[in-house]
């Protein structure tokens, strides 16, 4: 067993948020070294599998003229359009059949930053017996941070992977961190090496 394997309980899940294509580079909204990420999930990936963990991976999966998008007054460019390759997983993200795969910006009223933000996630890790996640993905300082947050407030108990995540602005990561620090949030750093 090895050691993310033997972090790893009953009573746990494994969250991955938006490890998508236009959020790595070459993407429409590209986060500096989001793809590097990557070879680190898949190790908590496999050791989940390995130790009978359910899997979530959320995804924005917003449709043309989503309330985000600059051209309807949002915050930003037009990225992960339903069914385009952008809003595709990564294509080196090793999900496993069973993965629970969580969709969110899709409402027409609001965003959804957070995986549990209406998406019955929620309802879902409870069924599922989940009391702690353990979340990673991207950005560390918008939907990560939600995620996060949300899941504290619901009542889980939660670990941040550190290095399995990465912000849109270095500075915003910090306050993020810091705020999901303050907010009750472990940070758990892996310390594997990259690709």
């Amino acid at each position: 067993m090895d050691h993310i394997e033997a972090l790893l309980q009953p009573g746990d899940g494994l969250l991955l948020v938006d490890v998508q294509n236009d959020f790595c580079p070459g993407g429409a909204l590209p986060i500096s070294g989001g793809d590097g990420i990557v070879p680190l999930l898949n190790h908590w990936i496999a050791a989940a599998t390995a130790r009978g963990v359910p899997i979530y991976a959320s995804r924005d999966w917003h449709p043309a003229g989503h309330i985000s998008f600059q051209e309807q007054g949002g915050p930003w460019p037009v990225h992960c359009l339903q069914d385009t390759p952008g809003a595709m997983f990564h294509p080196e993200l090793q999900l496993p059949g069973s993965v629970v795969k969580v969709t969110k910006g899709v409402r027409f009223d609001h965003d959804q930053n957070s995986a549990l933000d209406a998406t019955g996630l929620e309802v879902r890790l409870r069924q599922d017996g989940v009391r702690r996640l353990w979340i990673g993905g991207l950005a560390e300082d918008v939907c990560v941070r939600a995620s996060v947050l949300d899941a504290l407030q619901a009542g889980f108990a939660v670990v941040l992977i550190g290095d399995g995540t990465r912000p849109v602005i270095r500075e915003n990561g910090v306050k993020a961190r810091r705020e999901m620090q303050d907010a009750g949030a472990e940070v758990h750093i892996t310390g594997l090496t990259g690709r």
